[in-house]
């Protein structure tokens, strides 16, 4: 026989307190004794009462639900994040809702709107959104954003320009000469930072730097793009993350063109990189931390706790493992010129 729950009217009873105390003993209990919101909740632990969580959003106008929008949860630097970020929100009492844009802001501002009446806050991870929009978003629900950088907002950053600085000096520092950048979705705050490091570390250590545009991050678009990457006349490429890397690994591959002592590889995120072979050498990875952070501040936002305008940043560093070495004997003509597809050389 299944047992039947137990009813808001039961506790308040067995309390000997009416049902409107009951509920503002577990959604307002500043508003009551301390004696008052012991004695509901012991009686409501002992006969197994939980509050509906619909009830509770309709009594204080706020939902235990928050949303998280990320650009393409096939990239495997979004699950651990999401992961993390729904564990998070656990210890707060909160149920995650989950959002894919596909690399599209239109879908992302869909989703937001769509959201916004189901969630007391969001967390967009690497809005594609222009600033005029997320601050539009943000005046009607709390919002925090990671690895985007609006001014006077609640943001997240991990600071991979400090790995990819890393990454270049060390290119550098094997006798790499000539790099290339494979760069990500043009409208990405992350691919702006990287790409803009590597320039700078590449001037800093004589470097010349060639660019293939990706646009997006797939291990097909990976892969197509070794051509453009070997047309370059590079010796080594950096890829925006492990997924461009992983494919760029497979392409050279087709190629015959031998990782590491022909050509050097470098990823970003370290999310595949004990994975591939070899061992991609790439810049580390905060995504956790990142999402747990965000949560936190959007907690405190919430409870209207803290400051609005936050700027928490988290470096990164090389991980070196088995995909750069010096440079080896120049790539065969022939492999270099053969027809690639879905990427293209642009400025550096």
């Amino acid at each position: 026989m299944i047992k039947r729950r137990a009813t808001i009217s039961q506790v308040a009873s067995e309390a000997g307190v009416a049902r409107s105390t009951v509920s503002r003993a577990f959604t307002r209990p500043d508003r009551l004794s301390p004696e008052t919101v012991e004695r509901v909740l012991a009686v409501a632990d002992r006969l197994g009462y939980q509050p509906n969580p619909v009830a509770q959003a309709l009594s204080t106008g706020q939902s235990k639900n928050i949303g998280l929008i990320v650009p393409d949860v096939a990239n495997p630097f979004f699950p651990p994040l999401i992961r993390a970020a729904q564990r998070k929100a656990e210890d707060f009492g909160y149920c995650v809702f989950l959002g894919d844009s596909d690399e599209k802001p239109e879908r992302e501002d869909q989703l937001v709107d769509r959201f916004t009446h189901q969630v007391a806050g969001l967390i967009l991870v690497s809005s594609r959104l222009a600033e005029a929009q997320i601050r539009e978003h943000a005046r009607r629900r709390p919002l925090v954003l990671i690895n985007q950088d609006v001014p006077e907002m609640l943001r997240v950053l991990i600071n991979s320009g400090a790995g990819v600085t890393q990454a270049v000096a060390h290119l550098a520092e094997l006798g790499h000469r000539h790099i290339c950048y494979v760069s990500g979705p043009t409208t990405s705050w992350a691919n702006r930072q990287r790409r803009a490091a590597v320039k700078l570390a590449a001037k800093q250590h004589g470097v010349t730097v060639s660019a293939v545009s990706a646009h997006k991050s797939t291990h097909e678009i990976g892969r197509a793009s070794a051509q453009a990457v070997l047309g370059t006349g590079a010796s080594a490429a950096l890829a925006f993350d492990d997924l461009l890397a992983q494919g760029l690994l497979a392409g050279l591959r087709d190629a015959g063109v031998s990782v590491p002592s022909e050509f050097s590889v470098i990823g970003c995120d370290d999310v595949l990189g004990a994975t591939t072979y070899p061992p991609l050498t790439t810049v580390s990875n905060r995504c956790i931390e990142v999402a747990e952070i965000a949560v936190t501040l959007l907690m405190d936002a919430l409870g209207s706790r803290g400051s609005t305008d936050v700027r928490h940043v988290l470096d990164t560093h090389l991980v070196i493992r088995e995909t750069t070495a010096a440079p080896g004997r120049p790539v065969p003509a022939k492999a270099a010129r053969r027809k690639g597809g879905a990427a293209g050389n642009e400025q550096p």
